[in-house]
């Protein structure tokens, strides 16, 4: 738990910049004595700085997760579009929060769809397209992944008859699943794994061999997983065991 841990609290960092220890307490649960403990494990590796009351990037370390961040956007859009050709007309599809399944509306906004989804933006953003039907879940504002969630969310899911689901994830591994970083937005995440009739993952390859916080589904639940690069062999081999589709955006790229 703790190596995962470490990994969303750098990850939070890197995208807030300067972030108080107050606020990573907060956000994962756990003490302060253990979050200035994980900071030092940090501020140690050379690439974060301790400032009063909190921790920031440096410079250096802010330009590289910059350049890294516009890479990743071009990866995660040709996921998004390859996953948007998997939708059909009159599909009831849910959509997740985070920027991966956004970038499918692009893809989506011409057919006939029934779409219900947490994703704030995918919300604002498919108001100009009249054959898009949102449901929108209710709940609390999740700021940090503009998305709205609550523990009736994973009670109010189980009235849609969800034909394809398309999830994000902030780690997957064989042994811990698929996971994500908050308690709340799990057991929506859950619930809508066991309420759809396919499930598909979109994720980077950075996503691979992590794990974080909660786990919403066990690996073998998925129907499809969509990345940009070819994950490890074993994960090769446990899709083919496993009855999942590996599909990569990278080698469908070069076939057309």
């Amino acid at each position: 738990m703790k190596a995962g841990r470490i990994e969303e609290i750098k990850a939070f960092i890197l995208e807030n910049e300067t972030v108080s220890l107050d606020e990573l307490v907060e956000r994962f649960g756990v003490t302060k004595y253990t979050i200035r403990r994980d900071v030092q494990e940090l501020v140690d590796g050379g690439d974060f700085n301790k400032v009063y009351g909190g921790v920031s990037v440096n410079s250096s370390t802010s330009v590289t997760f910059n350049d890294r961040k516009s890479r990743s956007l071009t990866e995660k859009q040709g996921i998004a579009k390859f996953a948007a050709n998997l939708v059909e007309e009159n599909d009831i599809i849910f959509i997740d929060s985070g920027t991966t399944t956004l970038g499918m509306l692009e893809h989506l906004k011409d057919i006939q769809l029934t779409v219900v989804t947490n994703n704030i933006d995918f919300v604002i953003d498919a108001l100009p397209y009249e054959n898009l039907n949102v449901f929108s879940i209710g709940g609390m504002l999740e700021r940090k992944t503009k998305s709205l969630t609550s523990i009736e969310s994973k009670n109010a899911i189980k009235g849609y008859n969800i034909t394809k689901a398309f999830l994000a994830s902030t780690g997957v591994s064989i042994k811990n699943g698929v996971t994500n970083s908050f308690p709340i937005e799990t057991e929506l995440k859950a619930s809508v794994v066991e309420k759809s009739e396919e499930i598909f993952l979109l994720v980077d390859h950075n996503k691979f061999d992590k794990y974080s916080l909660t786990t919403y589904c066990e690996l073998k639940e998925i129907d499809y997983i969509v990345t940009d690069k070819t994950p490890s062999k074993k994960y090769i081999q446990f899709a083919k065991e496993n009855d999942i589709s590996l599909v990569v955006t990278e080698r469908e790229k070069i076939k057309q």
